[in-house]
Protein backbone atom coordinates (compact mmCIF):
# COMPACT_ATOMS: atom_id res chain seq x y z
CA UNK A 1 0.00 0.00 0.00
CA UNK A 2 3.08 2.26 0.13
CA UNK A 3 2.40 3.50 -3.42
CA UNK A 4 -0.97 5.11 -2.62
CA UNK A 5 0.73 8.51 -2.47
CA UNK A 6 2.52 8.03 -5.79
CA UNK A 7 -0.75 6.92 -7.41
CA UNK A 8 -2.57 9.97 -6.03
CA UNK A 9 0.12 12.28 -7.42
CA UNK A 10 -0.03 10.64 -10.85
CA UNK A 11 -3.82 10.90 -10.99
CA UNK A 12 -3.85 14.56 -9.95
CA UNK A 13 -1.26 15.36 -12.64
CA UNK A 14 -3.04 13.40 -15.37
CA UNK A 15 -4.86 15.14 -18.19
CA UNK A 16 -7.05 12.15 -19.02
CA UNK A 17 -7.41 9.29 -16.55
CA UNK A 18 -9.26 6.11 -17.50
CA UNK A 19 -9.58 2.72 -15.79
CA UNK A 20 -9.53 -0.86 -16.99
CA UNK A 21 -11.11 -3.34 -14.60
CA UNK A 22 -11.28 -7.12 -14.53
CA UNK A 23 -12.83 -9.91 -12.52
CA UNK A 24 -10.74 -9.16 -9.43
CA UNK A 25 -12.79 -6.02 -8.75
CA UNK A 26 -15.90 -8.11 -8.16
CA UNK A 27 -14.33 -10.84 -6.03
CA UNK A 28 -15.09 -8.80 -2.92
CA UNK A 29 -18.73 -8.77 -4.01
CA UNK A 30 -18.79 -12.57 -3.84
CA UNK A 31 -18.32 -13.26 -7.56
CA UNK A 32 -15.50 -15.75 -8.19
CA UNK A 33 -12.90 -14.84 -10.84
CA UNK A 34 -12.30 -16.93 -13.94
CA UNK A 35 -8.59 -17.58 -13.38
CA UNK A 36 -6.31 -18.01 -10.40
CA UNK A 37 -7.10 -19.45 -6.96
CA UNK A 38 -10.77 -20.33 -6.73
CA UNK A 39 -11.37 -19.33 -10.35
CA UNK A 40 -14.25 -20.88 -12.27
CA UNK A 41 -12.04 -21.95 -15.18
CA UNK A 42 -9.35 -23.15 -12.79
CA UNK A 43 -11.88 -25.51 -11.23
CA UNK A 44 -14.03 -26.49 -14.21
CA UNK A 45 -11.86 -25.84 -17.27
CA UNK A 46 -12.24 -23.12 -19.89
CA UNK A 47 -15.44 -22.89 -21.95
CA UNK A 48 -15.76 -24.17 -25.50
CA UNK A 49 -13.68 -21.85 -27.68
CA UNK A 50 -16.20 -22.46 -30.47
CA UNK A 51 -19.07 -21.04 -28.44
CA UNK A 52 -20.04 -18.31 -30.90
CA UNK A 53 -19.60 -20.60 -33.88
CA UNK A 54 -22.01 -23.07 -32.27
CA UNK A 55 -24.48 -20.30 -31.49
CA UNK A 56 -24.54 -19.10 -35.09
CA UNK A 57 -24.94 -22.67 -36.34
CA UNK A 58 -28.03 -23.26 -34.18
CA UNK A 59 -29.28 -20.19 -32.27
CA UNK A 60 -32.61 -21.91 -31.67
CA UNK A 61 -30.96 -24.68 -29.65
CA UNK A 62 -28.93 -22.13 -27.65
CA UNK A 63 -32.06 -20.18 -26.77
CA UNK A 64 -33.92 -23.33 -25.80
CA UNK A 65 -31.10 -24.21 -23.40
CA UNK A 66 -31.04 -20.65 -22.08
CA UNK A 67 -34.76 -20.63 -21.38
CA UNK A 68 -34.34 -23.93 -19.52
CA UNK A 69 -31.42 -22.46 -17.58
CA UNK A 70 -28.85 -24.90 -18.94
CA UNK A 71 -26.44 -22.67 -20.91
CA UNK A 72 -22.82 -22.26 -19.90
CA UNK A 73 -20.56 -23.75 -17.24
CA UNK A 74 -20.66 -20.99 -14.68
CA UNK A 75 -20.25 -23.21 -11.65
CA UNK A 76 -22.71 -21.00 -9.80
CA UNK A 77 -21.26 -17.70 -11.07
CA UNK A 78 -24.63 -16.66 -12.48
CA UNK A 79 -26.26 -17.01 -9.09
CA UNK A 80 -23.39 -15.10 -7.49
CA UNK A 81 -23.92 -12.23 -9.93
CA UNK A 82 -27.64 -12.05 -9.24
CA UNK A 83 -27.00 -11.79 -5.50
CA UNK A 84 -23.98 -9.49 -5.74
CA UNK A 85 -23.88 -5.84 -4.77
CA UNK A 86 -21.17 -3.27 -5.50
CA UNK A 87 -18.26 -3.21 -3.07
CA UNK A 88 -16.07 -0.35 -1.86
CA UNK A 89 -13.83 -0.64 -4.92
CA UNK A 90 -16.76 -0.08 -7.28
CA UNK A 91 -17.94 2.91 -5.24
CA UNK A 92 -14.44 4.42 -5.17
CA UNK A 93 -14.21 4.34 -8.97
CA UNK A 94 -17.63 6.00 -9.21
CA UNK A 95 -16.40 8.65 -6.77
CA UNK A 96 -13.33 9.34 -8.91
CA UNK A 97 -15.68 9.97 -11.82
CA UNK A 98 -17.88 12.31 -9.75
CA UNK A 99 -14.74 14.20 -8.72
CA UNK A 100 -14.08 14.87 -12.40
CA UNK A 101 -10.89 12.81 -12.46
CA UNK A 102 -11.88 9.50 -14.05
CA UNK A 103 -13.04 10.14 -17.59
CA UNK A 104 -14.02 6.60 -18.63
CA UNK A 105 -14.11 3.10 -17.21
CA UNK A 106 -13.52 0.11 -19.47
CA UNK A 107 -14.55 -3.13 -17.80
CA UNK A 108 -14.14 -6.77 -18.76
CA UNK A 109 -16.86 -7.65 -16.26
CA UNK A 110 -20.41 -8.48 -17.28
CA UNK A 111 -21.97 -8.17 -13.81
CA UNK A 112 -23.32 -4.59 -14.10
CA UNK A 113 -21.82 -3.63 -10.72
CA UNK A 114 -20.00 -0.52 -11.95
CA UNK A 115 -23.31 0.85 -13.20
CA UNK A 116 -25.03 -0.10 -9.96
CA UNK A 117 -22.33 1.75 -8.00
CA UNK A 118 -23.03 4.96 -9.91
CA UNK A 119 -20.36 5.01 -12.62
CA UNK A 120 -21.76 6.61 -15.76
CA UNK A 121 -19.18 6.43 -18.56
CA UNK A 122 -18.82 2.64 -18.48
CA UNK A 123 -17.67 0.72 -21.56
CA UNK A 124 -18.43 -3.00 -21.21
CA UNK A 125 -15.96 -4.64 -23.56
CA UNK A 126 -17.32 -8.15 -22.88
CA UNK A 127 -20.97 -7.14 -22.65
CA UNK A 128 -23.50 -7.13 -19.82
CA UNK A 129 -25.31 -10.21 -18.55
CA UNK A 130 -28.44 -8.13 -17.95
CA UNK A 131 -28.75 -7.19 -21.63
CA UNK A 132 -29.43 -8.82 -24.98
CA UNK A 133 -27.88 -7.76 -28.29
CA UNK A 134 -28.62 -8.10 -31.98
CA UNK A 135 -25.68 -9.74 -33.74
CA UNK A 136 -26.42 -7.78 -36.94
CA UNK A 137 -26.96 -4.14 -35.92
CA UNK A 138 -25.55 -4.51 -32.35
CA UNK A 139 -28.48 -2.75 -30.73
CA UNK A 140 -28.86 -3.71 -27.06
CA UNK A 141 -32.02 -4.51 -25.14
CA UNK A 142 -32.85 -4.92 -21.47
CA UNK A 143 -33.05 -8.63 -20.72
CA UNK A 144 -36.02 -8.31 -18.37
CA UNK A 145 -38.25 -6.25 -20.63
CA UNK A 146 -37.43 -7.79 -24.03
CA UNK A 147 -40.30 -10.03 -25.13
CA UNK A 148 -39.17 -13.38 -26.45
CA UNK A 149 -42.07 -14.40 -28.68
CA UNK A 150 -40.12 -16.80 -30.86
CA UNK A 151 -36.92 -18.81 -30.58
CA UNK A 152 -34.51 -17.46 -31.54
CA UNK A 153 -35.85 -13.92 -31.06
CA UNK A 154 -35.21 -11.31 -33.73
CA UNK A 155 -34.27 -7.65 -33.53
CA UNK A 156 -37.30 -5.33 -33.86
CA UNK A 157 -35.09 -2.84 -35.70
CA UNK A 158 -33.27 -4.89 -38.34
CA UNK A 159 -34.60 -8.45 -38.00
CA UNK A 160 -31.22 -9.89 -36.99
CA UNK A 161 -30.87 -12.70 -34.48
CA UNK A 162 -30.74 -11.61 -30.84
CA UNK A 163 -28.39 -13.24 -28.31
CA UNK A 164 -27.15 -12.50 -24.82
CA UNK A 165 -24.97 -9.40 -24.74
CA UNK A 166 -22.12 -11.29 -23.06
CA UNK A 167 -19.35 -11.88 -25.60
CA UNK A 168 -18.80 -15.58 -26.27
CA UNK A 169 -15.50 -17.30 -27.03
CA UNK A 170 -14.78 -16.75 -30.71
CA UNK A 171 -17.17 -13.80 -30.96
CA UNK A 172 -15.82 -10.43 -32.13
CA UNK A 173 -16.19 -7.50 -29.75
CA UNK A 174 -19.05 -5.32 -31.10
CA UNK A 175 -17.41 -2.70 -33.32
CA UNK A 176 -19.05 0.28 -31.59
CA UNK A 177 -17.73 -0.91 -28.22
CA UNK A 178 -14.23 -1.53 -29.56
CA UNK A 179 -14.22 1.91 -31.17
CA UNK A 180 -15.06 3.53 -27.83
CA UNK A 181 -12.26 1.61 -26.12
CA UNK A 182 -9.70 2.75 -28.68
CA UNK A 183 -10.93 6.34 -28.60
CA UNK A 184 -10.69 6.58 -24.82
CA UNK A 185 -7.33 4.82 -24.74
CA UNK A 186 -6.00 7.20 -27.38
CA UNK A 187 -6.76 10.17 -25.12
CA UNK A 188 -5.41 8.53 -21.97
CA UNK A 189 -2.15 9.59 -20.31
CA UNK A 190 -2.78 7.67 -17.08
CA UNK A 191 -4.60 4.36 -16.65
CA UNK A 192 -5.76 2.57 -13.51
CA UNK A 193 -5.48 -1.16 -14.20
CA UNK A 194 -7.56 -2.84 -11.53
CA UNK A 195 -8.20 -6.52 -10.84
CA UNK A 196 -7.31 -7.83 -14.28
CA UNK A 197 -4.86 -10.62 -15.11
CA UNK A 198 -3.80 -8.90 -18.32
CA UNK A 199 -4.04 -12.05 -20.43
CA UNK A 200 -7.33 -11.53 -22.28
CA UNK A 201 -7.13 -9.65 -25.56
CA UNK A 202 -8.05 -7.18 -26.93
CA UNK A 203 -8.60 -5.70 -23.44
CA UNK A 204 -5.00 -6.44 -22.41
CA UNK A 205 -3.73 -4.47 -25.40
CA UNK A 206 -5.19 -1.22 -24.04
CA UNK A 207 -2.70 -0.68 -21.16
CA UNK A 208 0.11 -1.62 -23.53
CA UNK A 209 -1.06 1.10 -25.94
CA UNK A 210 -1.10 3.66 -23.11
CA UNK A 211 2.43 2.68 -22.11
CA UNK A 212 3.68 2.90 -25.69
CA UNK A 213 2.32 6.46 -25.80
CA UNK A 214 4.38 7.29 -22.68
CA UNK A 215 1.38 7.16 -20.37
CA UNK A 216 1.45 6.08 -16.72
CA UNK A 217 0.08 2.69 -15.65
CA UNK A 218 -1.12 2.21 -12.07
CA UNK A 219 -1.75 -1.44 -11.26
CA UNK A 220 -4.03 -2.33 -8.34
CA UNK A 221 -3.98 -6.07 -7.74
CA UNK A 222 -3.05 -8.36 -4.83
CA UNK A 223 -1.06 -10.57 -7.22
CA UNK A 224 1.45 -10.11 -10.02
CA UNK A 225 -0.02 -10.06 -13.52
CA UNK A 226 1.11 -10.01 -17.12
CA UNK A 227 1.05 -6.20 -16.87
CA UNK A 228 3.14 -5.86 -13.72
CA UNK A 229 6.45 -5.50 -15.54
CA UNK A 230 5.27 -2.50 -17.54
CA UNK A 231 3.38 -0.79 -14.71
CA UNK A 232 4.84 2.41 -13.25
CA UNK A 233 3.07 2.30 -9.90
CA UNK A 234 1.94 -0.90 -8.21
CA UNK A 235 -0.45 -1.22 -5.28
CA UNK A 236 -0.42 -4.78 -3.96
CA UNK A 237 -3.85 -4.92 -2.33
CA UNK A 238 -7.45 -5.83 -3.19
CA UNK A 239 -9.28 -3.01 -4.93
CA UNK A 240 -11.90 -2.76 -2.20
CA UNK A 241 -9.11 -1.88 0.22
CA UNK A 242 -6.81 0.15 -2.01
CA UNK A 243 -9.19 2.31 -4.02
CA UNK A 244 -11.08 3.92 -1.10
CA UNK A 245 -7.70 4.81 0.44
CA UNK A 246 -6.59 6.23 -2.89
CA UNK A 247 -9.70 8.41 -3.12
CA UNK A 248 -9.18 9.71 0.42
CA UNK A 249 -5.53 10.50 -0.30
CA UNK A 250 -6.52 12.43 -3.44
CA UNK A 251 -9.08 14.40 -1.46
CA UNK A 252 -6.51 15.15 1.24
CA UNK A 253 -4.01 16.44 -1.33
CA UNK A 254 -6.66 18.57 -2.98
CA UNK A 255 -7.49 20.18 0.36
CA UNK A 256 -3.84 20.95 0.98
CA UNK A 257 -1.98 21.27 4.29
Amino acid sequence: MEDIGAAADAILKARYLIALTGAGVSVESGIPPFRGPGGIWTRFGEPDIRGYERFKADPKAWWERRLKGTTGRGGGRGGSMRRAEPNLGHYALAELERMGLLKALITQNVDNLHNAAGSRNVIEIHGNSYKLRCISCHRCFDRETFRVEEVPPHCPECGGVVKGDTVMFGEPIPPDVMRQCYEETGKCDCMLVVGTSGVVYPAASLPIAVKRADGILIEVNPRETELTDISDIIIRAPSGEALPRLVEEIKRRRRGP
